[in-house]
C-alpha cells in the first residue's frame, strides 16, 4: 500500500497520490509519522459503503426475524433512552 507523508501531500498536492487500480488501490497518509487517514478513489469508498449499508440491513433482518424489537411507541422509547 502507498504511504505518502503529510508533507509530501502539503508539498506536491494531489498529484502525490497516484493510485493504481491492481496493488495500489488505496493510500495512506502519515502525521508525524503515524498513519492516520486513508486515501481511496470514489468508486471504492462508494464500494464500501454499500458494503457497510448492506451488513445493516441484514442486521436490521436478523432482529426481525428473531422478535427482537419494540413495538411499544415513541413515548414509550424515548423512555427507555432517557433512562438507559
Amino acid at each position: 500500500m502507498l504511504h505518502i507523508s503529510a508533507n509530501e501531500l502539503k508539498t506536491k498536492g494531489a498529484s502525490a497520490i497516484k493510485l493504481n487500480d491492481t496493488e495500489d488501490s488505496e493510500a495512506i497518509i502519515t502525521v508525524r509519522g503515524k498513519d492516520t487517514y486513508v486515501v481511496m478513489s470514489l468508486e471504492k469508498y462508494n464500494y464500501l459503503r454499500e458494503c457497510e449499508l448492506e451488513a445493516a440491513l441484514n442486521e436490521t433482518r436478523k432482529d426481525l426475524d428473531s422478535g427482537n424489537m419494540y413495538t411499544d411507541g415513541i413515548s414509550a422509547h424515548l423512555n427507555r433512552i432517557d433512562h438507559a
